[in-house]
Formats: C-alpha cells, structure tokens, sequence
C-alpha cells in the first residue's frame, strides 16, 4: 500500500480516524493525501426565515467572503492534523467543495489511493435516516477499501 487517503474535518471523529490511518501510513510507509471538503452554504436568497418568520438577511457577507472564510477554516483543518500526526510521511493535501461523499471519492481517483480511511458517529435509527451517512456513501461507491473509524462520545473523556 502506497497511498492512503484520510478524509479530515474538525471533529474528534475525524481527528479519532486521522490517527488511526497515520498509523496505517507510517506502518506501510505510505504517502498520505488529507482531504477536507467544504459544502457550500445553502439559504434562500429571498423569503422569510422558516423558524422566525422574519425576512432572511445574510447579514451583508457576500458569497465570495464566506468561501474565503470557509478556504481558510479548511487550511486550519489540515495544517492542524499535519502537525499533529503527519511526522516524517510525504502529505499531499485537498480542499474540495461540494458533496462531502463525491469529493472524498473524486480526491481517492486524483491521489490514486489505495485505501480511504474516514470516521464515524456510529448513528443508527433516525439520526443516520435525517443525517445520511458520508461512510455508508464512500463505502458504496468507492474503487478501493474503505476503513471506517468508528467514534463513540465516551471516547472523548
């Protein structure tokens, strides 16, 4: 195995993941590609706002500023999980926008990875049905194995 690519956010399920795929990398000696995707924002650019019914206002930020904010959250995500686990390996890395799912996927055939390492929640039940799973759609579709980290809460204490 040459290249492994973690998918990275800034939650400890991530983070949880990105260790346990620098582990893999450092075992195999793998070039590591780091993929944070950013999903755009999504609000109704006129009308009320649903739960308030009050006029919806974006408070004056124009797209280009929120992607601009988002891009550099991005960086912070990457440069943290770098300087936290990345050591010695060769790392190559990728901020994506769009569908979470799709842009781990496309970024997998970019790197040429071998393998794909995520996280979890491990929802089940309605929470998984109303949040969709990012895992369960990588899994799916992916060309290589996938290594799903799962996460539970009681971890983080």
């Amino acid at each position: 195995m040459k290249k492994i690519l973690i998918a990275v956010d800034d939650s400890k399920v991530s983070e949880h993941a990105a260790e346990y795929g620098f582990d893999i990398a450092r075992l195999y000696k793998a070039d590591v590609g780091l993929v944070n995707i950013i999903e755009p924002i999504i609000y109704p650019q006129t009308g009320n706002d649903i739960i308030t019914g009050m006029p919806f206002e974006t408070a004056g930020i124009a797209d280009a500023e929120i992607i601009k904010a988002q891009t550099h959250s991005s960086e912070n995500i990457i440069e943290q999980i770098i300087k936290k686990f990345g050591g010695e390996l060769q790392i190559t890395h990728f901020t994506e926008y769009g569908s979470t799912a799709e842009g781990i996927l496309a970024c997998s055939k970019e790197f040429k990875a071998e393998m794909i390492v995520l996280g979890t929640h491990s929802r089940t039940g309605l929470d998984r049905l109303l949040m969709g799973s990012v895992a369960e759609n990588v899994v799916r579709h992916s060309d290589v194995p996938v290594l799903v980290v799962p996460f539970k809460e009681s971890e983080s204490q």
